[in-house]
């Protein structure tokens, strides 16, 4: 989980690698190595007429053991996953420390602004970026229309995912913990999940959510300013959602079958990086990167979901 070498996993991550290993044989002399395993098979055919007799001979010598020896290696591609524990790991230390850790956590707030504004910027050239991008994929297919299925199916089980989980997992939630009922929150908060439809935005909803908390549901005000900011931040369910499922998608446009240990990782990977994705529209598809590379997934074929992904 940790990576050996911080810079060293910026470019490469961690993999082991079988290595086929031929099993010794004991000593022993060449009449009686001939003898014990070599085993030449010689048999022969008649022709029709009888006259005359082919011989043949089959080796049946039993091939040599082999062992495959696993060992560490590395491979291309950044350790995701590594760098993902080791910045948690960090940034709960550094909040620990208190005044003592206020100078690095000032340079890592100061450079994720700067690259946001560089973001920022990026964005405003992202329409005609994209015409090109999906009109270059959409060239490279063999058959458009079977991709543009594909593509549907993929937006159908993203909208399902969230729909089950937004109106029942946690109003089921919210019901067995409080034993209230959440069609009445729900209402308190109309407001605010129309204008964060429409803006596809959790941090340009927050004057809304705080309101509508405050005057419709009445929930403490120093609760509020607690847990709003944090949760806007934090709580991105929707586009770790959305992540993985678009991580297993492009694996399946490229026929790579992924395992459960790979599974797990994309999991857990797109949790933390929805963690980090700032709450703008179309952030998901940054931190999708991270997800991609901690399986060794191509991440040009992000350009296939351009097309479907300001819908979700």
């Amino acid at each position: 989980m940790f990576p050996a070498n911080l810079v060293q996993a910026t470019f490469q991550q961690y993999r082991t690698k079988s290595i086929p290993i031929m099993k010794s044989k004991p000593t022993i002399g060449q009449d009686v190595l001939d003898t014990t395993t070599r085993r030449i098979f010689i048999y022969g055919i008649q022709d029709d007429n009888g006259t005359d007799v082919q011989n043949f001979s089959l080796d049946l010598t039993p091939p040599p053991d082999v062992v495959f020896r696993t060992l560490p290696g590395t491979s291309e591609g950044m350790n995701v996953l590594g760098i993902v524990i080791f910045s948690a790991t960090m940034g709960i230390m550094l909040g620990r420390m208190g005044p003592n850790g206020s100078a690095l956590v000032n340079f890592c707030q100061s450079l994720n602004e700067a690259v946001l504004k560089i973001v920022a910027i990026v964005i405003w050239y992202f329409p005609f970026g994209i015409v090109f991008l999906v009109a270059g994929k959409i060239l490279e297919m063999d058959d458009p229309s079977a991709m543009g299925k594909k593509l549907g199916f993929y937006a159908i089980t993203v909208v399902m995912g969230l729909v089950l989980h937004g109106l029942f997992i946690l109003p089921s939630m919210y019901f067995f913990i409080t034993k209230k009922s959440p069609i009445v929150y729900i209402r308190g908060i109309l407001q605010a999940l129309l204008i964060s439809l429409a803006t596809a935005s959790s941090s340009a909803t927050l004057p809304i959510t705080f309101k509508c908390l405050l005057e419709n549901n009445h929930i403490d005000r120093r609760i509020i300013r607690f847990v709003l900011p944090v949760g806007a931040t934090i709580n991105m369910d929707g586009t770790a959602l959305y992540e993985a499922v678009a991580a297993i998608f492009i694996a399946q446009v490229n026929n790579y079958e992924l395992d459960f240990g790979q599974i797990i990782t994309i999991s857990i990977t797109a949790t933390a990086a929805s963690i980090g994705a700032a709450g703008i529209p179309q952030a998901g598809l940054v931190t999708m990167v991270i997800v991609l590379t901690s399986v060794g997934l191509p991440t040009d074929d992000i350009t296939l979901i351009i097309a479907v992904d300001w819908a979700l």
